[in-house]
């Protein structure tokens, strides 16, 4: 289910300078709220399917299980960091 929120050009030209660059800064938070939201399912599938090989019966994962959830998530975070480092260093900023 997509809510997506739209506004008029005709709502935009009703508001200051100021209250414009807030609603603008509110949507690119938002659009960043979703794609992280978006990265962690992603993870939390690929890493489960890599790692959780077992039928859990006893409502916890094992040693091997929760060891390799845990590697895979540092893995995933570390590929995060390099990329987000590559592309500032491409745009001429440090992250």
């Amino acid at each position: 289910m997509s809510s997506e929120l739209t506004v008029s050009q005709a709502d935009l030209d009703k508001l200051n300078d100021k209250d414009r660059a807030e609603l603008r800064q509110f949507f690119a938070n938002e659009e960043q709220r979703t794609k992280i939201q978006s990265q962690t399912h992603a993870l939390t599938e690929v890493c489960w399917k890599k790692c959780v090989t077992s039928n859990i019966k006893s409502g916890a994962l094992d040693k091997n299980e929760q060891s390799c959830l845990a590697n895979c998530v540092d893995r995933f975070m570390d590929v995060n960091i390099a990329t987000m480092r590559a592309l500032a260093a491409l745009g001429g900023r440090h992250v």
